[in-house]
């Protein structure tokens, strides 16, 4: 069997993630929740803060062109 190696949101297809990021809603929860199952914390903090505008079109942005979630804090 081959082995998933999407980097959208909790291992989703690329279609369905980037259907995810154009809805602001979907795509503040779902960067959120992710960011808590990766154990980062301090980036789930920072993006239940501010997650709403910056980092919503920069999601959009690298899920259409790279296929994988926006990583800029990693801590």
């Amino acid at each position: 069997m081959a082995k998933k190696s999407s980097k959208g949101y909790f291992g989703l297809n690329w279609i369905v993630s980037v259907i995810l990021a154009i809805i602001p809603v979907t795509s503040f929860l779902l960067g959120f929740l992710t960011r808590l199952n990766e154990k980062k914390y301090v980036a789930a903090v920072i993006r239940l803060l501010v997650g709403w505008n910056l980092w919503w079109f920069l999601d959009l942005i690298c899920m259409i062109f790279t296929g994988k979630i926006c990583r800029i804090l990693n801590c």
